[in-house]
């Protein structure tokens, strides 16, 4: 089996993270959040590994996203797989999910030279995003009630039951599967407008959220300890 390279590193710790984040402030990191229960990141953790082959003055730092969550949550990152890239303490760009090809061209284009390097922001500040067009309160709401009822079970969900992009979210489908409930469900990754709605709606900070009956649920937790106690069953036999 080949060897690592040598700017290839698995952090252990966030004062690992630290240190080695910290030996060159001139130097383009790549931060790779993964999970070892989602497939995508398998073929990720691949293509970062080709990258640290390709780019020798490039540091490639893999981190798993749960086990090191204080890490995970300073770059805000609420799904994997997910690529921050870093010149020293500068956040150059954020790339989500399995886009082999966006990764490989952005850390081609950072590599290079930097003679117009135009940042993003700041590490301590996530990049803001758009929407499309402009929604009143009323149209999202009614937007959202729709979704909330387009199935008598709906889970909102990070990624789909296949191929979830956080552990609750994976979670939360084992549970409804193992109990034999069918559902439908709404990837929030795909659509800030509801995933930013839903949580002021059903006044619920988090995801996954799941509506029985047009109604919000709650999260893992109370799904959980419901399906425990037979209330999750009684609730679904009305």
């Amino acid at each position: 089996m080949a060897s690592l390279p040598r700017n290839f590193h698995e952090v252990e710790s966030p004062d690992h993270f630290k240190t080695l984040l910290s030996d060159d402030l001139n130097r383009v990191s790549l931060l790779n959040f993964w999970a070892p229960w989602a497939a995508p990141c398998a073929q990720m953790n691949e293509v970062a590994l080709e990258l640290a082959r390709k780019y020798p003055n490039l540091l490639v730092l893999q981190i798993e996203a749960e086990s090191q969550a204080d890490i995970t949550d300073s770059f805000d990152i609420e799904a994997v797989p997910a690529f921050i890239i870093l010149r020293g303490h500068t956040l150059l760009g954020r790339i989500s999910g399995a886009d082999a090809a966006a990764l490989t061209k952005a850390i081609a284009a950072h590599t290079r030279p930097p003679l117009a390097v135009n940042p993003l922001s700041r590490t301590d500040q996530a990049p803001v995003r758009a929407t499309d067009k402009a929604e009143s309160q009323e149209e999202l709401e009614e937007r959202l009630r729709a979704l909330m009822n387009k199935s008598r079970v709906v889970l909102f969900m990070k990624g789909s039951p296949d191929v979830p992009r956080c552990g609750f979210s994976r979670r939360t489908v084992a549970l409804l599967r193992e109990h034999a409930i069918d559902f439908t469900h709404f990837d929030i990754l795909t659509d800030e407008s509801v995933r930013g709605g839903l949580k002021v709606l059903n006044d619920w900070p988090t995801f996954p959220q799941l509506i029985i009956n047009g109604e919000f649920v709650g999260g893992l937790d109370i799904v959980t300890e419901m399906a425990s106690n037979g209330e999750l069953k009684e609730l679904l036999a009305h």
